[in-house]
């Protein structure tokens, strides 16, 4: 069963990041980056460009930074397929906005990457959720599930393989939920109040959250379904989203005597765990039965490896499926477009 060994990940940074293992032309192809202003995601979209790719839409936050960073792609791939489109994951509406303009004026879309999160440890609140939360989790959520269609749309179109692929992180590793937050009338409801989860166990549940859904939303989907989901870990990266957390030392451990902490990974690197997730394991590409080992399933370091032990529990299956459960029932308020495509693309 899956568990982290710290000393392995320390050893493993301090020896560098494995190469990127998989390319593929991605000419005709589109893929959407949210979450693509800064760091992994803006290294992951050079790299789509550089494989070709017809349309990378980078997805951000930021108007100004957003356009930068497509300057910054131009620049550094030569290329002007990059473009810049609006959305905000701490605002619901924002989501809704941005599917709906996909869906009128997008065209196809062969992959998805869900990258945009939020690392700061301290409680506030976005729209009666706690924010961290609503922008790693729910937000995150209803964006895969209102594009779903349009992944499933192209597939069928183009017959292709589509992929979403979710950055999530080793530090679910860290994370149970414990039998009172397991015996709450609702799971999310008890993780957004005040108090019950304190500092960097804020992020670290919204990671094992993120594994969690993705493990969900594959049992879901017609076993012979086209689309791919994928959880991503890209490693310890020196990247905004860090910094966001610099009030927390880095994990450390006791070797040989001496006390050596985990370094970091720059940004490019932590990205070639992104294409992994969309392009790989190598060979998926030329043999799409190669992909079957993926489906569902949780990427560290150019490997497929088992997720934690809680998420391969029995409870922590009985809570993933609580969590979908109530992750549908919130977001069908925010939209009822999200209900009718679960009770049309995905098994109850």
């Amino acid at each position: 069963m899956g568990q982290v060994d710290m000393l392995k990940e320390i050893l493993r940074h301090r020896a560098g990041a494995p190469p990127l293992a998989v390319k593929a032309d991605l000419s005709g192809k589109t893929v959407i980056v949210v979450g693509a202003n800064t760091g992994i995601g803006l290294e992951a979209a050079k790299h789509f460009v550089n494989m070709n790719a017809s349309r990378v839409i980078l997805a951000c936050r930021n108007e100004e930074k957003g356009r930068r960073a497509v300057a910054a792609v131009e620049s550094a791939t030569g290329k002007k397929t990059a473009e810049l489109w609006m959305i905000d994951l701490a605002r619901f509406s924002s989501v809704v906005e941005f599917a709906e303009k996909w869906e009128k004026d997008g065209g196809r879309l062969d992959y998805l990457v869900m990258n945009a999160a939020k690392a700061t440890f301290t409680y506030t609140k976005e729209e009666g959720w706690e924010s961290t939360l609503h922008v790693n989790h729910l937000s995150t959520v209803l964006c895969s599930l209102l594009l779903l269609p349009s992944l499933l749309k192209t597939a069928s179109e183009h017959s292709v393989q589509t992929r979403l692929v979710v950055v999530a992180s080793g530090v679910h590793y860290w994370m149970d939920l414990n039998e009172s937050i397991r015996q709450s009338p609702s799971i999310l409801e008890k993780l957004s109040e005040e108090g019950v989860l304190q500092g960097q166990q804020l992020y670290v549940t919204s990671k094992l959250l993120n594994v969690l859904f993705v493990r969900a939303l594959n049992a879901r989907l017609p076993p012979a379904s086209p689309l791919i989901v994928t959880a991503i870990d890209p490693g310890y990266c020196d990247s905004e989203l860090r910094h966001e957390a610099e009030d927390y030392p880095p994990p450390s451990v006791e070797h040989n005597g001496e006390r050596i902490e985990l370094v970091t990974i720059t940004s490019e690197e932590g990205s070639r765990q992104i294409l992994y997730g969309a392009l790989g394991p190598p060979g998926a590409v030329e043999d799409p039965s190669a992909v079957d080992k993926i489906k569902g399933g949780y990427v560290s370091w150019n490997e497929i490896v088992e997720p934690s032990d809680f998420v391969l529990s029995d409870a922590g299956k009985e809570s993933g499926d609580r969590i979908w459960d109530e992750t549908v029932q919130v977001l069908n308020k925010v939209t009822p477009k999200v209900g009718k495509i679960v009770e049309r693309y995905l098994k109850a």
